[in-house]
């Protein structure tokens, strides 16, 4: 009877205690309601002022995905992702397998002690290059004062760096979208008008998006909503040009321009470098994605052209000399990257780096095309190998990571015309010219990242290994 007795308060005393615990993590852990649960990373902790090698491998791991979060969130690649959270797991002193998606992680670390694994993910997708360079340069940080930090000091750094407002208000970003579509039309073939309606057209259609996104509004919502009124836009401000000048309305073909900011150069591009590091997860999320998002803005372009009669015909020869031509070439595509990199968050010096990069490898591939009639495809491979290269440079005199000046001097070279095309013509049965165009945007954005991979490979002793 008293062994019995003794059991009872043995097991009051264990239940009173798993109540004060529960108590105690009610007080302190704040239980959100939303449909992607943000981590609550400074509550999980086992304690704060413990130096990072010396925690727990469950802390340990939490350091290690937080960071790879930081890092999938502002766009970078799987192999990239990997490479931040080894460098850090190195300082920890754990072993790490990880698995990295277009929006998740799924680590696990090995110790001493045993092994922990954890998933994370994020609420959307994105791209901030500031971020990939802030958190490169948190990687380097941390390799070589790390084990002197304590966790909480470890996360303080990353909080730091996930709460930095962007670098540009809505209306700069809109005035950036204009300029880069506005550019993006000259080089398709646009004259002043078209160039000066997409400008318009672009600019509203970018500060609708803008404003949508900071309300937290459906993603795909957003982008239909801002290409409609890109396109509206465009056909209201061709309208009352021609009230002052007969003839404007000829020059609707321009509208195409106004929706090209969203046409997501970024994943597509960092999709055939994932591919081509056998990332087959990370990659096959980030091109479906990509294409989701062009069939959704296409789509919803065609049926606004449907609408109001529209067409996507060519545009009138401008005239221009060879000489003059290269010259407009050269600022209209340091303006077009210059201005996507303002898309992607950029701080301005690394705008400028791949605006340069960009104005040089563009205008060789349009020169290729033009003066010993290469084909576009090869023309794009040759362009996206300039592009690696001349960014390796850019990279090491200016210490940008190199995919925030790759990708951007690139995305200008994504042929949003001739995917728009194929839908356009898909929508009126027209088969023939659909295949046609949706042929050649294929090979074009096959042989994008498929330069970059070779430029990598021989620049990068560590990216041309498979481990």
């Amino acid at each position: 009877m008293a062994g019995n007795e003794e059991h009872l308060s043995a097991g009051d005393a264990l239940a009173q205690t798993l109540r004060t615990f529960k108590a105690h993590r009610a007080r302190h852990t704040h239980v959100s309601h939303q449909n992607h649960m943000p981590v609550p990373w400074h509550e999980v902790l086992d304690d704060h002022d413990v130096l990072a090698p010396e925690a727990g491998i469950a802390d340990k791991s939490s350091l290690i995905c937080r960071l790879g979060l930081l890092k999938l969130s502002g766009g970078s690649g799987a192999w990239r992702v990997r490479e931040a959270m080894n460098a850090v797991a190195e300082v920890l002193g754990v072993t790490l397998t990880t698995d990295v998606s277009l929006t998740s992680i799924e680590c696990t670390c090995f110790d001493e002690t045993g092994s922990f694994s954890e998933v994370a993910s994020l609420t959307t997708t994105g791209v901030n290059t500031e971020r990939i360079w802030l958190t490169e340069r948190l990687v380097r940080d941390l390799t070589r004062r790390g084990a002197e930090l304590t966790v909480g000091e470890w996360h303080a750094l990353m909080d730091e760096i996930e709460h930095r407002r962007g670098n540009y208000a809505p209306w700069k970003v809109a005035l950036a979208s204009a300029a880069a579509c506005c550019a993006f039309v000259f080089l398709l073939g646009g004259g002043p008008i078209e160039m000066g309606c997409a400008f318009i057209g672009a600019g509203l259609g970018m500060l609708t998006r803008r404003l949508m996104v900071d309300r937290n509004l459906t993603h795909f919502a957003c982008i239909g909503v801002g290409v409609t009124v890109a396109c509206l836009a465009y056909l209201g401000s061709l309208w009352l040009l021609s009230l002052v000048l007969p003839g404007a309305m000829d020059h609707d073909a321009g509208y195409i321009g106004a929706m090209l900011f969203v046409i997501p150069g970024f994943p597509l591009i960092t999709s055939g470098l994932d591919l081509a590091k056998l990332d087959i997860r990370s990659g096959v999320e980030r091109l479906v994605y990509a294409c989701t998002v062009i069939i959704v803005a296409t789509l919803v372009a065609w049926l606004v052209a449907s609408v109001v009669q529209l067409r996507p015909d060519d545009f009138a020869p401008l005239g221009l000399t060879p000489a003059v031509l290269l010259c407009l070439r050269l600022v209209a595509s340091f303006v077009g990257v210059l201005g996507f990199s303002v898309l992607f968050n950029s701080p301005p010096r690394m705008a400028v780096a791949a605006g340069i990069v960009g104005a040089v490898a563009n205008t060789l591939r349009l020169t290729l095309v033009d003066a010993v009639a290469m084909p576009p495809e090869a023309a794009a491979f040759a362009g996206a190998i300039a592009a690696g290269l001349l960014a390796t440079i850019a990279s090491a005199r200016c210490g940008f990571p190199r995919i925030s000046i790759t990708v951007p001097s690139i995305v200008i070279m994504v042929p949003g015309l001739y995917l728009y095309r194929a839908v356009y013509y898909m929508g009126t049965f027209e088969t023939i010219s659909a295949l046609n165009w949706i042929v050649r945007a294929v090979m074009i954005m096959l042989f994008l990242p498929m330069g970059l991979a070779v430029a990598r490979m021989l620049t990068d002793s560590e990216w041309r290994h498979c481990s």
